[in-house]
Order: C-alpha cells, then structure tokens, then sequence
C-alpha cells in the first residue's frame, strides 16, 4: 500500500514504516502530523484518484528530526581571463519524519 501525498508543495511516495526527508516543517522532534492533500492511493491493485485529493484520506506521521542537513552544494563561479572567481556552498535545512499510517 502505497499513496502520493502533497507535503509542502511536493510530492512524494509514501509508505507505512518509511523515513522521507521533506521541506522544513513548524513542527519539534516526537510530534505527530497529518496530511490530508492526498493526490492517490494504491492498496492491492485498488487504486483511488483524487480530484484534486481523495477525499477522508489522511497520512500520519511522526517527525524524528526536525533539524536534518541536505548534502552540500558548491556554487562555483568564473570568468575565465578576467582573474574573477568566487565559491559558495549551501546545506539546505529538511525535516525528517516517518511515515505511520495511510489512512
């Protein structure tokens, strides 16, 4: 049982006992939080398509970290002959949660 779920202007594949990595939520380690813009469902061959959303589905998760760090990025920059060069990095901030049940 699988369902495509709408998190933060995103969409992932969820499933029950997995751990995502999404967009930073207001949300503090150990709490619970539910999403209701289910976009499908797919439970044994049985598949249910939301208009936009499937209506009374609900995915409850628990968030496990609410300050995880994404891989870094290196921004490098150059104009060849001009002796211009500057490097940047960024780490972008996620939360953490695991998916508990689809509902």
């Amino acid at each position: 049982m699988y369902a495509i779920v709408d998190i933060a202007s995103k969409q992932f594949k969820v499933e029950e006992g997995r751990e995502i990595f999404v967009h930073r939520l207001a949300a503090k380690n150990g709490e619970s939080v539910e999403f209701a813009k289910v976009l499908l469902i797919e439970d044994g061959g049985a598949t249910k398509v939301g208009k936009p959303y499937v209506e009374g589905a609900v995915v409850k998760a628990t968030v496990i970290d609410d300050n995880a760090k994404a891989d870094k990025v290196i921004v490098f920059k150059k104009i060849r002959r001009k002796g211009f060069q500057t490097l940047n990095g960024h780490r972008q901030k996620l939360t953490k949660i695991r998916i508990d049940a689809i509902a």
